[in-house]
């Protein structure tokens, strides 16, 4: 479907590799083929930093490491969910910044209600409940 200014719709749907995002980009792509909607799915990474602390040891390459988290779950799921249209973002810096800032102009975000986080038994994760909160357009929490 194109809007008036002539673009296509667009959903936002962030990924992190974790069950809860897959089920959000799944549900992304089935909204997309009702909507004839373009899924714009990302993920972010953010150097972890503490004070005090020595560095962890991460991947030398974190944009590749995370493109392929991103790129396998986008396979995962379109393998059942051929014909819709999905860009795949690697951004650098904060989860819930990026999902805001790609959400502008958007018409719908989709986020699982809970990634990789430290609290996984929480309903509701802190970057779906920043997203709740702040996003600029509809938010679906989708829930596993």
């Amino acid at each position: 479907m194109v809007t008036q200014a002539g673009e296509r719709r667009r959903i936002v749907v962030g990924v992190d590799g974790s069950p809860p995002s897959r089920a959000a980009l799944r549900w992304a792509v089935r909204q997309a083929r009702v909507t004839s909607s373009v899924v714009e799915s990302l993920i972010a990474w953010d150097y972890p930093t503490t004070a005090g602390w020595p560095p962890l040891p991460l991947p030398d390459d974190f944009e590749s490491t995370f493109g392929k988290t991103l790129s396998e779950a986008v396979a995962q799921v379109t393998k059942d969910e051929p014909g819709v249209e999905i860009r795949q973002a690697v951004i650098d810096g904060n989860a819930a910044k990026a999902l805001i800032t790609a959400a502008q102009g958007a018409d719908l975000l989709v986020v699982g209600n809970r990634g990789h986080g430290a609290f996984t038994q929480a309903l509701l994760g802190s970057v779906s409940q920043h997203c709740v909160h702040l996003a600029p357009c509809p938010v679906v929490v989708v829930r596993v």
